[in-house]
């Protein structure tokens, strides 16, 4: 690969240049990042790559563009590359959901131009150029869509591409990818978040000042809802069929311990507690997490 263009340098996308740089699997990286106060940083921060201040420039001179914004952001930046984009060129993301944007890219993309997704399995609750390692996708997995019209030379070099970087890939479809992320990832987040916004609404009516007391499990539910708002709120709207059925067996699950704690019903709730457990487990021997006590915390 000779030129890749990333738009969007915040934590993923600056990881992605520092990555690509260190590992020489571009000969030259371009950066467009509307933000100011990003292309401050990014210069601030010397990152290994050429700002381009328009799309035209980093598109006509690159073989691969990878979307690193907000999902909010593909259509008018897809309208925007449409004039001067080639069919040579591969498009690529790192989208959390898949199904709702797949739409926007079929319906505005202007036609053989290609565009294989891509859902690398990283990220942190600190977003900006700043906070960008370059090893933050080396041994995780990186999630490549295949569906109907994928083009399979792309999917393979793709393929090939997220390897080099240090991931390990697999390949699933839309449907699939969308549905297993609401419970992994989108469930989760959108917990967080409530979670917060309970012990703000407790504090405020109680008039506790309740959150310099925080204990361990709201302390690291805050760590996630600390997350960049913007791309979460897009990735809730983006997989609302998906969330709002994880929504739904989660209140559904909810109301079996609020029984079983009204009833003290014992045997019930030491079941569910113990088979819960064996997922940390489970997790921990697939090596998606340190086996140290309180996430490896001194």
């Amino acid at each position: 690969m000779k030129n890749v263009l990333i738009i969007g340098c915040g934590l993923l996308g600056s990881s992605l240049v520092r990555r690509i740089s260190k590992k020489k699997i571009a000969k030259k990286i371009f950066i467009y990042d509307k933000s100011k106060s990003n292309i401050t940083k990014i210069k601030k921060l010397r990152l290994p790559g050429t700002i381009v201040k328009s799309l035209k420039d980093g598109v006509l001179n690159s073989d691969l563009i990878i979307f690193c914004t907000p999902m909010s952001e593909y259509k008018k930046l897809i309208l925007e590359i449409n004039s001067f984009i080639s069919a040579k060129t591969l498009i690529t993301d790192i989208g959390s959901s898949k199904i709702e944007s797949s739409k926007i890219i079929k319906k505005f993309l202007k036609k053989g131009v290609h565009w294989t997704r891509s859902h690398p399995i990283t990220g942190s609750e600190v977003s900006g150029p700043e906070h960008g390692k370059d090893n933050m996708f080396e041994g995780k997995w990186c999630v490549l869509i295949k569906d109907k019209k994928t083009n399979f030379k792309h999917l393979k070099f793709l393929k090939s591409f997220w390897k080099k970087v240090g991931s390990k890939t697999v390949i699933m479809n839309s449907e699939k990818h969308d549905k297993i992320f609401s419970i992994t990832s989108h469930l989760p987040h959108l917990i967080a978040y409530n979670l917060v916004k309970s012990a703000q609404d407790f504090e405020k009516i109680f008039k506790f000042n309740l959150i310099k007391y925080s204990a361990g499990g709201l302390r690291d539910f805050s760590r996630i809802a600390a997350s960049n708002e913007v791309m979460w709120r897009d990735i809730f709207f983006d997989n609302k069929v998906n969330i709002t059925k994880a929504i739904d067996l989660f209140i559904k699950n909810l109301k079996s311990f609020k029984k079983d704690i009204n009833k003290k019903n014992n045997k019930s709730i030491l079941k569910k507690l113990k088979k819960t457990k064996k997922v940390r487990t489970k997790i921990i021997k697939l090596k998606q997490d340190i086996d140290r006590p309180n996430f490896g915390r001194d």
